[in-house]
């Protein structure tokens, strides 16, 4: 089974710079599409970024420009570069990896366990 683990995540006063990387671990496995969710406190948890295995990279709009992801497919690794934070983008930040054992194998998607961005004003 796949498991990601997300690390970088920390306080950072509003301005500032954080990069999260997610690394995926497991055996036979392809993993396509990468991305980065965020929940923040009382709101549904949303996409921020996300990364192809080509390398095409969709954004929402309110980190455009700040925000980059981007990815290692060699080490099946992701990273988002966040700078210029605000205290909106404080929240939890979730991998998710959608994966494949095989050519013909269903497609899965998996969860990492998140990490807290906290923005301070």
């Amino acid at each position: 089974q796949v498991q990601l683990v997300e690390s970088g995540g920390g306080l950072v006063q509003a301005g500032g710079s954080l990069r999260l990387t997610c690394a995926a671990s497991g055996s036979r496995f392809t993993i396509s599409a990468m991305a980065w969710f965020r929940q923040a406190p009382g709101k549904q948890r949303e996409l921020v970024a996300s990364i192809t295995s080509g390398g095409s990279t969709n954004y929402t709009d309110s980190v455009k420009g700040r925000f980059t992801i981007s990815r290692d497919n060699a080490n099946n690794t992701v990273h988002l570069q966040m700078n210029s934070l605000t205290g909106e983008d404080t929240g939890v930040y979730y991998c998710n990896a959608e994966y494949r054992y095989s050519v013909r194998s269903p497609t899965y998607r998996k969860w990492g366990q998140g990490t807290q961005v906290t923005v301070s004003s």
